[in-house]
């Protein structure tokens, strides 16, 4: 199916103005499918991963059928953790902009119920929540389901594996008898379609299913960074390896203006392309590129569609692209004509997802690089420095420079520093000394996989299993579910593997908190013996 510009369906001006705002161009194919029929009010299975743009696909139809004069909760949205509740909040929150009077919170636990209850008191129509938060609400009557037009299990196959489903249970059968039901999910297990089958009618099912299509041969790595750390990262990439030409994809208008602002204010020759430019400020912006007037050139995967340049040395993904077949394309950039060609990703938070996705789709081996540091760019400069300086000794064609180094030697300066001084006036010349320190500049040199073992004392006497420990770790802690490791249950006690980073606070949020009624003691596990 053809990708739809949102231009093309019928939504109103505050949604076109929101969508424009958040810098979106065309629809994902899981918009572009999922949209059309919810706007119509049927119900949908809808399969589709992390970082598809499901959330825009249900929250544009939520946010266009709700009644702002209406203050009662109209949509509900279930997400398996608070880290997923907020984000899909902020996400509706932008989309639901421009349209007055429509609210939106994400509820949760670890937040104070008091300040959620207070703002169900003002009157909120969308609430995006997990499920142990959304049954406390229910139960103490400060959420009411009898209004709920819409209802949203978003990453459902999650939910089920940390053990959900009886609450999930619960709130959909407090709903009322007219509603949309919509279910999305990475998988699509026997046991979500039983269950779905229960509380929907007549369901179409949408599935992104993607194209075949051949990986061109690329050095292929990817940087693990924070968002902040981007442009930065980017600069010192390009004056390592400083490729003739280079595309710089990210994912919205927005994001390409104010990259490329940045990067010409770094001195770098570089402009954007996007769907907002006109056809004669596209073909100059092209033109320049050819010519190599600019050697930098930041678009979004829709400006850069047609691009014919044979000689684009690098490729970098500022943003990763929400399709893996973008990714395919993105890269197919690079390495034309058998010329050789690099794509370098940058990988910031849940993006972890969204490249295992691309690997497995593209049945290729990303490789993780550290992020370059100043010391690397050095010996980079000063490698380079150093060969030319032989080379122009060597060529002995430098009798009328001479005499300006005489004449500073008969000053009394050393010729050591006459060589220091004009090194530092070629560093700056050349942006080195343009760079500037990061917050944990050394973070791609970190072992950010390195695992913390946690000890909980309570094991499978009294009946618990796994998914009864990553039930109460996901209501305590905001961690992706697929950051927790190994869960090994004994008969007094279990061990769980989580990320270093965050093994204090499940450590501290856990401990004196129940799990299947009994309070527990929670601690950092001795080292492994070998």
């Amino acid at each position: 199916m053809e990708k739809l510009r949102f231009e093309e369906i019928n939504l109103s001006e505050e949604i076109k103005k929101a969508v424009s705002a958040m810098g979106f161009e065309e629809m994902s194919p899981i918009q572009s499918q999922a949209i059309p029929i919810l706007l119509e009010g049927k119900d949908i299975i809808g399969q589709a991963q992390t970082g598809t743009g499901k959330t825009a696909a249900f929250g544009i139809p939520i946010v266009e059928m709700c009644d702002p004069e209406d203050k009662r909760l109209q949509a509900l949205v279930l997400c398996p953790t608070r880290e997923l509740s907020i984000q899909v909040a902020e996400e509706v929150g932008k989309l639901a902009k421009y349209k007055k009077g429509i609210s939106v919170i994400p509820v949760y636990g670890g937040q104070p119920i008091d300040r959620q209850i207070k703002a169900f008191k003002k009157g909120v129509q969308i609430v995006i929540g997990t499920p142990g938060r959304v049954i406390d609400h229910i139960r103490r009557k400060t959420l009411k389901t009898d209004n709920i037009k819409m209802m949203v299990l978003d990453e459902a196959d999650e939910m089920f594996d940390m053990g959900f489903r009886d609450d999930i249970e619960l709130v959909m059968n407090r709903l009322a008898e007219e509603r949309q039901t919509i279910f999305f999910s990475a998988t699509m297990p026997q046991e979500i379609v039983k269950f779905a089958s229960r509380y929907q009618k007549n369901p179409e099912i949408i599935k992104v299913v993607h194209k075949e299509l051949t990986v061109p041969k690329v050095e292929q790595y990817y940087f693990e960074l924070k968002e902040h750390m981007k442009t930065e990262i980017l600069s010192r990439l390009i004056d390592i390896y400083n490729p003739k030409l280079s595309i710089v994809f990210c994912n919205t208008k927005k994001k390409v203006d104010e990259l490329t602002t940045e990067l010409q204010a770094r001195g770098y020759f570089a402009d954007g392309l996007h769907g907002d430019l006109k056809q004669p400020q596209r073909d100059n912006v092209m033109a320049k590129f050819r010519r190599g007037t600019i050697d930098i050139l930041v678009a979004t995967d829709v400006a850069a569609r047609g691009l014919d340049v044979d000689d684009i040395d690098v490729v970098f993904n500022y943003d990763m692209p929400q399709d893996e077949e973008y990714y395919v394309h993105r890269i197919g950039r690079t390495a034309r004509a058998g010329r050789e060609g690099a794509a370098f990703s940058f990988v910031a938070g849940r993006d972890i997802y969204k490249l295992k996705d691309i690997q497995k789709y593209t049945k290729t081996k990303i490789g993780r690089k550290d992020l370059p540091t100043l010391r690397d760019i050095e010996e980079r400069y000063t490698a380079k420095l150093l060969e030319k300086i032989k080379q122009e000794i060597d060529n002995e064609e430098l009798g009328k420079y001479e005499k300006f180094i005489d004449m500073l030697l008969e000053e009394d300066y050393t010729s050591f520093d006459i060589a220091a001084a004009l090194l530092k006036f070629y560093m700056v010349e050349n942006r080195l000394e343009g760079h500037k320190e990061l917050d944990m500049v050394d973070y791609g040199r970190t072992q950010l996989d390195a695992t913390t073992r946690i000890y909980i004392n309570i094991g499978k006497r009294k009946n618990v299993s796994p998914r009864h420990i990553l039930a109460a770790i996901f209501t305590e802690v905001n961690i992706p579910r697929k950051l927790v490791g190994n869960i090994e249950v004994y008969d007094k006690f279990t061990f769980v593997e989580v990320p270093g980073e965050y093994a204090n606070a499940v450590v501290e949020r856990l401990n004196n908190k129940k799990i299947k009624g009994i309070k527990v003691k929670v601690e950092i596990a001795n080292p492994r013996t070998k």
